[in-house]
């Protein structure tokens, strides 16, 4: 069964690098990867148009409508600071955005999803929320300064009585400075309480407020559990709606690779063997992430929190350094026996007429080593001619040695 998956894999391998039993020349090589990296990303971008076609959880309850239900933190004191940070967020964007497809929402969401998007679209709204952030933020200025003038006067205060006789202009300046601040601090939170006033008073906030009150400990269990049921199943659908637009292009290339190769055309069998393998990587990146969604994102968890329930977390990381240690393992092997291997590098030094054994650039004409006097040569049984003492063939007839 290996010898037979090898033997596939060579001629995958010979299908993908050569063309008329030739290396593929640079010319054709450069034009084979641009065509390779033109179709990966057509198909990425092709994939990506496909899956937004399915809405996702963070669509089908949107982040407001989690805050509102599941979180409750839009109580009396701060649902005034959230509505305007939804409303000024999206009436302050200075970028062209297009308009997002209008996506179903949970029936528990839409009611208050609805008057959240009345609330944006009313610019008189808009701007009464514009005019409040505004004058917090001066606010919050302002009293950061008047307390800096606080510890300020305290300190002229004390220096102040401590020189009788000098005048205490600094004590002076610093006091109206802090009466002017002062005054406008409170001009400002008279502004703003008028604005919050009048933006209670709007029948769409006054609407959105009372379905708050109204809201039931009910819907957030259901909306809570459909969120979770969401988050498990989400990449799953995802999947099978991206290799629903993968495997229909996969099937064409397959199809087309098995009749060029049946029918000898080597050209067709080039090019279509490039885009069997290209349309493939999309195929196994998105099952890899996937299983990377489903796994460690919800059962890992799981396992972490019943081994640190336990009180057994330490086969946790005894588990990833043993994971570690095979990675290593895996690599240095791939590396070693593979790329690197003793073999391949006697074939790099034949090329380049190096030495063998050592790696040394050797003279021209050179029989043996003049570095570390290995014999380059020995004779070919076949045609007793000399061949490189470590070929796999005779430079003269090709006949196949052993090494020696």
């Amino acid at each position: 069964m290996v010898t037979t998956v090898k033997e596939k894999l060579g001629r995958v391998k010979s299908n993908l690098t050569s063309l008329d039993s030739q290396p593929l020349g640079r010319a054709v090589l450069v034009i084979i990867l641009f065509l390779d990296l033109f179709i990966l990303t057509a198909i990425f971008n092709g994939l990506a148009e496909h899956t937004r076609q399915l809405t996702a959880p963070e669509e089908y309850i949107p982040a407001a409508c989690r805050e509102i239900v599941i979180d409750r933190s839009w109580n009396p004191t701060t649902r005034i600071e959230n509505l305007a940070q939804l409303v000024n967020g999206a009436n302050n964007n200075y970028y062209y955005r297009p308009q997002p497809v209008q996506r179903e929402r949970h029936p528990a969401c839409s009611p208050y999803l609805d008057l959240l998007d009345q609330i944006k679209n009313d610019k008189a709204l808009a701007t009464s929320f514009d005019e409040r952030q505004k004058a917090e933020r001066e606010v919050q200025e302002l009293q950061r300064r008047i307390d800096q003038l606080k510890g300020s006067y305290d300190t002229a205060l004390l220096e102040a009585i401590a020189q009788q006789p000098e005048p205490a202009s600094e004590v002076d300046a610093t006091r109206t400075e802090f009466k002017q601040k002062t005054g406008r601090l409170n001009s400002l939170k008279n502004s703003i309480a008028a604005l919050e006033e009048t933006i209670n008073a709007d029948p769409k906030v006054a609407a959105l407020w009372a379905r708050l009150q109204s809201s039931q400990a009910s819907d957030r269990q259901a909306l809570l559990a459909e969120l979770r049921s969401l988050n498990f199943w989400y990449p799953v659908k995802k999947l099978a709606m991206q290799l629903l637009f993968l495997l229909p292009l996969f099937a064409v290339f397959y199809a087309w690779n098995s009749a060029s190769i049946k029918g000898s055309r080597s050209l067709q069998t080039l090019v279509s063997s490039h885009l069997l393998v290209v349309s493939f990587i999309p195929i196994f990146c998105k099952i890899i992430e996937t299983v990377y969604d489903i796994i460690p994102k919800q059962l890992l968890h799981k396992l972490i929190a019943l081994l640190t329930s336990l009180k057994l977390v330490a086969i946790w990381h005894y588990l990833i350094i043993a994971l570690a240690i095979g990675a290593a393992l895996f690599l240095i092997y791939i590396f070693q026996k593979k790329l690197f291997s003793r073999e391949k590098l006697i074939e790099r030094r034949i090329a380049k007429g190096e030495c063998q054994q050592c790696g040394k650039h050797l003279p021209t004409g050179a029989r043996a080593c003049p570095f570390c006097g290995y014999v380059q040569f020995s004779n070919c049984p076949a045609c007793g001619k000399p061949k490189h003492s470590q070929a796999h063939h005779c430079w003269a007839c090709g006949a196949g040695q052993t090494k020696d």
